[in-house]
């Protein structure tokens, strides 16, 4: 029977068990620069079969919140340089989240004060993090037609970056109520042209990035980040959703990418939207329709875990927020040993308290002797 801890080959990168670190953004990287101290906090945690890094803004427009690190600028791909080399010499694999926020941004984070850019000119309601704090999300402005090879080319060069960069892969964020799911959803996409109206075309501009970023860098080093159903960053539900995702990604599987990573639920919350309207989503028919490696993700406990991996329901388990403060949590897991518990305060901006100071569990007896 397969394990949770059993190596797995997905794509072009093997893993040596099937715990993977979700990305986690922690605005720790003044001047979008990767720094000293999140090598440290990475390579704590290289014994997780993979690690998705943070968000990391494919340029300089897919900024939405301070702090948070580009990989657009050779001084970007050289402070992620160190933190890829550190954490493949303790053994771990590492791929870069791409990102591009769209209208979840506030004019002090875009170049030259310009509004945020989206499928639409409806402002999201929620708030993103600046330096005055947590304020309003600008009004953004509706991507021109001719602008959007331009997006996908900051994908394209992105990955390229990565790849420079040391990563193993990168993963495209596809979720979350962020550009490409603005595109995605007919809630908020509201275009007339070729990128907008029936599903064929509100998908276009996610399938372009992947194919674009597979061009690039192959597709058993590239996977792909959805959230169907959450409700995140003023993104409601599309009228099919069933339908989207079944399209989506079934174009998807020619392009056989090293993984799918799904959001099942609400991100960060509840894996039951029925009290929000939402019927029971099914996961395990669009993984019939894909047959590639499949990563699950949201609140997921190590019974869960085990159990997902055992029956076959998923080959792989992506863990957030236990990551943050267990940076063993491969070993935790396997030992079913307790789990630290996270500090809320120190999730978002700040130094190495609550970042890279959870401690380890101590060595075994057995292993001190």
């Amino acid at each position: 029977m397969t394990t949770l801890f059993d190596p797995i080959q997905i794509g072009d990168i093997a893993l040596a068990n099937r715990v993977v670190m979700a990305p986690l953004t922690r605005n720790r990287a003044p001047g979008q620069l990767p720094n000293a101290l999140m090598r440290e906090y990475y390579t704590q945690r290289a014994t997780a079969g993979l690690i998705v890094t943070e968000a990391t803004q494919v340029s300089a427009q897919g900024q939405g919140y301070l702090d948070t690190p580009g990989i657009y600028t050779p001084e970007q791909v050289a402070g992620w340089r160190k933190i890829t080399d550190a954490v493949h010499a303790a053994g771990g694999k590492i791929v870069v989240q791409l990102w591009h926020v769209g209208r979840i941004s506030h004019t002090s984070l875009q170049p030259d004060g310009a509004a945020p850019v989206s499928s639409t000119a409806r402002p999201a309601i929620g708030k993103t993090f600046t330096t005055e704090g947590f304020v309003d999300c600008s009004t953004p402005r509706a991507l021109r037609t001719d602008e959007l090879p331009g997006v996908v080319a900051s994908y394209r060069q992105a990955a390229r970056n990565a790849v420079a960069a040391g990563f193993d892969g990168v993963e495209v964020h596809g979720a979350n109520g962020y550009l490409l799911e603005q595109f995605l959803r007919d809630s908020i996409n509201d275009r007339t042209d070729a990128y907008g109206g029936s599903i064929q075309n509100r998908a276009r501009l996610l399938l372009e990035v992947m194919t674009a970023v597979v061009a690039e860098i192959g597709g058993g080093r590239t996977g792909l980040r959805l959230s169907p159903i959450t409700p995140v960053n003023d993104a409601a539900q599309d009228s099919d959703a069933a339908a989207l995702y079944g399209h989506v990604v079934q174009q998807l599987a020619p392009l056989k990418l090293a993984f799918l990573h799904l959001i099942e639920g609400q991100t960060g919350g509840a894996r039951d939207l029925s009290d929000k309207g939402v019927a029971s989503f099914d996961y395990a028919a669009l993984r019939a329709v894909y047959g590639g490696a499949w990563m699950v993700n949201n609140g997921y406990s190590r019974a869960m875990a085990l159990d997902a991996v055992a029956s076959g329901a998923a080959d792989l388990v992506a863990f957030g927020k236990p990551f943050i403060s267990n940076p063993d949590l491969v070993r935790r897991l396997r030992e079913d040993a307790p789990l630290a518990r996270w500090v809320q305060a120190t999730l978002y901006g700040g130094g190495a308290v609550g970042y890279t100071d959870y401690p380890a569990l101590q060595p075994s007896p057995a292993a001190a002797g």
